[in-house]
This record gives C-alpha cells, structure tokens and sequence, in this order.
C-alpha cells in the first residue's frame, strides 16, 4: 500500500496498540474522538480492515472463530513496519490543505464588502461554537494521555489561530473600504474662500432635520436637536455599513436660520431667530435606514422629536464664504451681502441663511472657529 488515507492510518494506529475486532474498533474511535480528526463512519470499519488485510498490513487472530463482527484483527510484520513508517512521515512532513475559504475569498468581488464581512462574521462565530465543543469533548476524557491533550491543543489552537486571522482580516477588509468624504467630494461647497463671497450652484441634498427656535446659547432644545441629529446620523452611517457596505465621514453639523427681520442676525438678536438644524445624509440612507436609525436613538433618548425628518433640500444658486472667527463676529460679513454685494448684482432671498460649522466649539477657541456662510439668492 503506498499511501493510507487518514481513515486507514487511524484503523492501523489502534490496532498497533492491541488487537481488536470491529465493534471494539467502533468503541475507542468514539471515546477518543477520533471522528474530530478524520472521516470515518462505523459503516465503513469493516471494508477498512477488509482492504488492509488484502494489502497484507492485517490479519485476522488465529484461534478465534465467530461472525465477522467478532473477529478480531492484528497487524501483520509488514503492518508495524508502515504504521511506523507513516507515524514518522507524518509527524515530519507538513501536509498542504486547499480550504473552499480560499475559493471563497477569490470570488470575493462576486458578493461585495457588505456580504462578505456577515460571511466571515458568521464564520467566526461558528469557529466559536467548535471550539467550545472540542474544548468540552477534550474536559469529558478523563484521565487523557498528554499525546491526546496534545491532540485536542492543536485542533483548538488551528481554531484560535483562524480566529486571530479572521479578526485582522476583517479589520483590513473594512480599512480597504472606500469611505465617502463630502468635504472632498463637493470641494465647492465645502470650500469657499475667507473674506470673498462667490456663487456656488447647490445641488438637491438630503437631510436628517429637526426644527426648533430661540437662542442656540441658552435653548435647550437647540442642545437636544444636536444630540439627536448626531446620534441618528451616526446610527445610520454603521447600519449603512452594515447592511450596504458603503461607508462614509458624517457630514458637519449645519443650520438653516431665518427670522421676520433679516437685520436680526446682523444685530445678533438670537431670541428672535428659527432655525433649523441639520446633518447630510448620502443619498443610499433612504427611509428604512433612517427609521432604524432613530428607532437606536429613541433608545437612549426616549421619544423622538416630533420635527426629526429625514428630508431633501434644494438651494441651487448661492452666495457663500469662508467666515474665521466667532459666530458672533458674522455681523459685518452679512451686513455686506445683504446690503451692497445683493443689491449691486440684482438678487433677492431665494430662502433661509445657511451656516455649516467646521470647526467644534467645545475643542477650538473662537477666533479659530470656521464657518461657511451660504445665501440662497435668485434674480429680484
């Protein structure tokens, strides 16, 4: 015989420790957990023996009648010889395996990122699971030859070792993901220039919104609506991953802002003003996403704002600018637009005074503060 298969070798190993019949052979492949190791069912004992007594390596004891199935077996000289032979091979040579994970990872681009990271999810959770199951199959054999521990410690250990390797490759798969930056992919309306005011066409956007009025300094209100748009929009931004495989920076916060006297703003009069307050949503968080998203954040929040909507806005023709410093220093800036720079180009309001904050107040001090300041304008 010039190679044994795995269910060969381990019908030979056992009859290299005592000669046995088939039902005894049956007996310790389950109480050593053989079936871990190799494919060997119990159907198939009998034909084993029969093909290793006709390639000479078995035969049957002699002085023992009875059935078949009480026939006990033993190796032959030739028998010990290439159990040895083999034991020692083995042990030696490491033997290449061609896993179907390998094909599955080459058909890859065929179920994308979002599919592809569950599958490897669900992968390790059922590497999990066996390894427990070795672990308490191992924990039942009592007392184990340390041979045997070193048995079930490899098998646990290929399993760690894979668990190691998915962790890190899920982590790469999700680092290689292509996330969407809008300050990047709308530079012009992301970036406009400090202290010059210029015309940006604003396409049609969505938005999650919530509605409120009154001071942002001293509105509470104002505090909750920014607690909810983040948390929702955050919420939606890890279910898009999740789900869609599409990945994205959350925009910045922005606001629309509006009163019955536009000189209000000009004058800083902040009791007077309403205001709507507002995070981008890319176009494939659509309403599903969104409702799960607020149903996370209802968790941690309680009742949702009757105003949270998840909305489009389309502004087209702008006026905007860069403004450095604090929110209270745009008087003069706005005071410019609203008094030369509309009238001297035939434009009127087309809709509210639009802010976006780039920088965070709580981490940058004011003078630092960057806002743009965004006008909708049409033809008067």
């Amino acid at each position: 015989m010039k190679n044994l298969t795995s269910a060969e070798f381990a019908v030979l190993s056992l009859l290299g420790e005592a000669p046995c019949h088939g039902y005894e052979l049956e007996r310790l492949i389950e109480e050593r957990g053989l079936r871990e190791w190799t494919e060997i069912g119990f159907s198939s004992i009998y034909f084993l023996l029969d093909k290793l007594r006709k390639s000479g390596l078995v035969e049957p004891l002699a002085g023992h009648g009875g059935g078949k199935s009480k026939r006990p077996f033993r190796l032959t000289g030739g028998g010990e010889r290439v159990l040895v032979n083999e034991t020692r091979r083995t042990l030696a040579e490491p033997q290449r395996h061609y896993p179907r994970l390998l094909l599955g990872l080459a058909n890859w681009p065929a179920i994308g990122m979002a599919q592809g990271t569950a599958a490897l999810a669900a992968r390790g959770e059922a590497l999990q699971a066996e390894a427990r199951r070795l672990a308490a199959i191992r924990d039942g054999q009592q007392p184990r030859p340390v041979f045997v521990d070193a048995m079930f410690d490899y098998a646990i250990g290929q399993i760690e070792a894979e668990m190691a390797w998915l962790r890190g490759t899920v982590s790469r798969m999700e680092t290689a993901m292509d996330k969407i930056d809008f300050k990047r992919t709308l530079k012009a309306l992301y970036r406009p220039p400090a202290g010059e005011w210029v015309e940006v066409d604003v396409p049609r956007l969505c938005y999650v919104m919530i509605d409120g009025v009154g001071d942002p300094n001293s509105s509470g209100d104002y505090r909750r609506a920014v607690e909810w748009l983040y948390a929702v929009s955050y919420a939606a931004k890890f279910a898009a991953k999740t789900s869609l495989g599409k990945d994205y920076v959350v925009p910045p916060l922005e606001g629309l802002w509006w009163a019955d006297d536009p000189r209000s703003f000009i004058d800083r009069r902040k009791e007077e003003w309403r205001w709507t307050m507002m995070i981008m949503a890319p176009d494939f968080v659509d309403k599903g996403l969104f409702e799960g998203a607020v149903a996370k954040a209802s968790r941690k929040f309680g009742a949702r704002p009757e105003s949270l909507r998840l909305a489009p806005l389309e502004e087209g023709l702008c006026l905007q600018t860069l403004h450095i410093g604090s929110y209270d220093d745009e008087g003069p800036a706005l005071a410019r637009l609203h008094g030369e720079l509309m009238p001297s180009r035939g434009y009127e309001f087309s809709g509210p005074h639009h802010e976006i904050y780039l920088g965070d107040p709580r981490k940058v001090e004011p003078s630092k503060l960057k806002t743009i300041l965004r006008q909708p304008v049409r033809q008067a």
